[in-house]
């Protein structure tokens, strides 16, 4: 398993980005465009062999559960992971790492509805891990601050699972903190014969997460914080380190301008293929998403 900072980039990686750019300006001055430049370059795009991946959705039954809290820890400063137990999660159900369950939180006489990420499940003892992202204010950062063992969770779901299928040989995961959940899981259930890159913004370097994978795993972390949650242009420049190999499946997460902005980084300047993709805004600056 390997691990690479943000900024550690090796001179293959370098060099090779230096002579695509050149290649790249040689057939802008032809009048080709970025995409057409990209793909005659037969480099840094996922046109791979074999058939496109399939996202397929899988239904389950919808159950309301109320469940207990086991255990409380605070991993990083501005992340707590939370273990809920109790019989009502016999037959849970998540077949993919971005899955979401419905939690119900109640503060005064409201009750507030916020989706989270299933981290993981221990069927035989019944426990669902869940992470929390600590942000200012909002029903759910409450709640998990303050929770302590003993008190009740409501929850509902997953609904649905949306399993990505494929010839992928190589996963490249952004997202922010809010993807982080997903992202770590994925890059913990992916086989020996994948690898992965991770690309994950966080507002302190004490925010940074250690994955065990059987994958190899190569790992960027940008520093920023939360008021520059939309910008993207850290993302992109940490893309154009990056050599894309075939056969690279992109996942994409986090707040909706980055998600947007990098997405069409890839499409237009790339020239990575929509089916090679899979993008979903999780949060929208100015908004209580928690």
């Amino acid at each position: 398993m390997q691990r690479t900072s943000l900024g550690q980039v090796s001179l293959r990686h370098a060099f090779s980005t230096n002579q695509h750019q050149l290649f790249i300006l040689f057939l802008n001055i032809q009048g080709a465009s970025m995409a057409e430049a990209l793909k005659a370059a037969d480099f840094n795009t996922s046109e791979s062999t074999g058939e496109v991946p399939v996202i397929e959705k899988i239904m389950h039954e919808l159950k309301f559960r109320k469940l207990e809290v086991a255990h409380i820890q605070t991993i990083t400063p501005h992340m707590i992971r939370m273990v809920v137990k109790g019989d009502d999660l016999e037959g849970f159900t998540s077949l993919s790492p971005d899955d979401h369950v419905k939690l119900f939180l109640k503060k005064g006489e409201e009750t507030y509805k916020r989706d989270y990420t299933p981290r993981y499940y221990n069927a035989d003892k019944k426990e669902l891990t869940l992470d929390f992202v600590v942000h200012e204010g909002g029903p759910a950062t409450e709640f998990a601050l303050t929770a302590k063992p003993g008190d009740i969770l409501e929850m509902g779901g997953p609904k649905g699972s949306r399993r990505i299928s494929g010839n992928i040989k190589n996963w490249i995961l952004i997202g922010d903190e809010t993807a982080l959940p997903a992202i770590g899981r994925r890059i913990e259930e992916l086989s020996g014969d994948e690898t992965a890159t991770s690309i994950v913004l966080i507002p302190d370097p004490q925010d940074q997460q250690i994955f065990e994978s059987k994958a190899q795993h190569e790992h960027y972390w940008i520093h920023r914080p939360v008021s520059q949650s939309d910008r993207f242009a850290d993302v992109t420049q940490t893309l154009n380190l990056i050599e894309f190999m075939p056969n690279t499946f992109f996942w994409i997460a986090g707040e909706s301008s980055m998600v947007k902005g990098v997405k069409a980084y890839l499409r237009d300047e790339r020239g990575v293929s929509k089916d090679w993709i899979k993008a979903s805004g999780y949060w929208k600056m100015g908004e209580i998403n928690d």
